[in-house]
């Protein structure tokens, strides 16, 4: 069976969802769909710990699923605005894992991803499956992956 790595960067596909289509990712359907027939070597999202009781039952949701569930703070700035992403520790992961699988599927628009997805490519030889909703998925990464997959309808609650 093939080997597969499942990455997502959850604030990506929370906002983009939310923003294109007012509805949320189903986690479930995304799952089946990229997992069939494959054996998953790791499968991590990665996500803003806020620390709200809503966020940790959707966190568990993602661990029951199957995913490792990476939390890091979410951080407001004095001077009003906020960070929290996960682009470095993603490309840590991807590149650490990469190398055990036949395919890398990265749930994100990002387009900060495209350097990774073609490093990946080139030396690793893994094919990378990108899913990212249209239109808000940089033409980048989606030009460098193997496959882009647009999330649409079937892949929404």
């Amino acid at each position: 069976m093939e080997k597969v790595v499942l990455l997502v960067d959850v604030q990506n596909i929370y906002y983009t969802t939310r923003q294109a289509f007012q509805r949320n990712f189903d986690y479930n359907k995304f799952w089946q769909r990229v997992t069939s027939h494959r054996t998953v070597i790791k499968a991590i999202a990665y996500a803003i710990d806020r620390d709200d009781q809503k966020q940790r039952q959707f966190q568990n949701i993602l661990r029951a699923i199957g995913f490792e569930v990476k939390l890091k703070p979410y951080i407001h700035r004095s001077d009003g605005s906020s960070k929290g992403d996960w682009d470095v520790g993603i490309t840590i992961d991807a590149l650490e894992y990469a190398r055990e699988a036949d395919f890398l599927v990265l749930a994100s628009g990002d387009g900060d991803f495209d350097l990774l997805v073609n490093k990946v490519r080139s030396d690793f030889d893994s094919e990378v499956e990108v899913y990212g909703v249209p239109g808000l998925t940089a033409t980048s990464l989606i030009n460098a992956a193997t496959v882009y997959f647009p999330i649409e309808e079937e892949l929404l609650l």
